[in-house]
């Protein structure tokens, strides 16, 4: 997408700085975690977003059940729906109503989804805004993926250009429907690229606050894996560089100084509305909570 590396600035005062910016901290998890649910609400606080990804549009059963047990716990449920995994209007019409009973759900990430091909009528995020479901069905806000070092796929079929078109146009619609929206991003290793986007988005008069995804303590072979599959940018070379060393692979990177970064962004620079870490656990809930627990909170 052309973004160019931008110097972060230290705040001062990092811990605090680090402190504040945690405290908007997002979560996400797959529908077949949902049995880590109660642990995960003993080290968050009450309210917390937790976001449920569908990757398999088999898994919505347990995705749903999932929503109910966060909703049932004190946290706020997140589900994605991915435009990919819906039939047509009927299917949205009966998930999303699904969702609202069985978990009170008010917030939804809508997205394109990973799969190659649709599996009905709809391919992108904004057809399925279009349809008028969400609302319907008592939403307040509507989320969109944001990619920070570009999305390869759409590049590659549609130009760079277009990620800007359709952030832009979903951003239209969101605020034209009278709900609030914010972008959840794919993970990524390091703060410049954030900044250099999110400068870009402002600039393009897109003004929804970010949530900046990143991945929790993994080992070095993990993270190499997460960072293949999902074809994340630049800023994954340096654990591709260190997974080719084998003395290497087990050891856990701890993303320490890209949440100190990211917080500097968020206290120095507020228009660019870097709002919070939205954490991927991908070395496990063991991990990521007992890193979290050395941050000042």
């Amino acid at each position: 997408m052309g973004i160019a590396s931008t110097t972060i600035i230290p705040a001062a005062g990092n811990q605090t700085a680090t402190a504040a910016f945690l405290q908007n901290m997002t979560l996400e998890i797959t529908p077949r975690q949902a049995e880590k649910l109660p642990l995960i609400a003993q080290h968050v606080a009450p309210g917390t977003h937790i976001f449920v990804a569908l990757v398999d549009p088999s898994h919505l059963e347990d995705q749903i059940a999932a929503v109910a047990e966060i909703r049932k716990l004190g946290l706020e449920p997140v589900p994605h729906v991915p435009a990919r995994f819906v039939q047509n209007e009927d299917d949205l019409k009966r998930r999303v109503e699904r969702l609202a009973a069985s978990g009170g759900v008010t917030r939804y990430l809508v997205l394109g989804g990973g799969a190659p091909e649709p599996i009905g009528d709809y391919h992108c995020a904004l057809q399925l805004m279009e349809t008028g479901v969400f609302e319907a069905n008592g939403a307040k806000a509507l989320g969109v993926a944001g990619h920070p070092e570009g999305n390869a796929d759409i590049a590659k079929l549609h130009g760079d250009a277009m990620l800007m078109q359709a952030l832009s146009e979903k951003q239209a619609y969101i605020r034209d429907a009278g709900l609030e929206g914010f972008i959840s991003t794919q993970f990524l290793f390091e703060a410049a690229p954030v900044a250099g986007w999110a400068k870009m988005l402002r600039e393009n008069g897109i003004d929804l606050p970010a949530f900046i995804g990143i991945p929790g303590p993994a080992s070095i072979k993990t993270l190499a894996k997460y960072a293949a599959v999902c074809g994340v940018g630049n800023s994954a070379r340096f654990i591709r560089k260190q997974a080719l060393n084998i003395t290497k692979l087990l050891t856990v990177s701890t993303p320490d100084k890209f949440i100190e970064d990211l917080a500097a962004i968020h206290a120095t620079n507020p228009e660019l509305k870097v709002m919070g870490p939205h954490m991927y656990p991908f070395g496990g809930f063991d991990k990521l909570f007992d890193w979290l627990s050395t941050l000042p909170r």
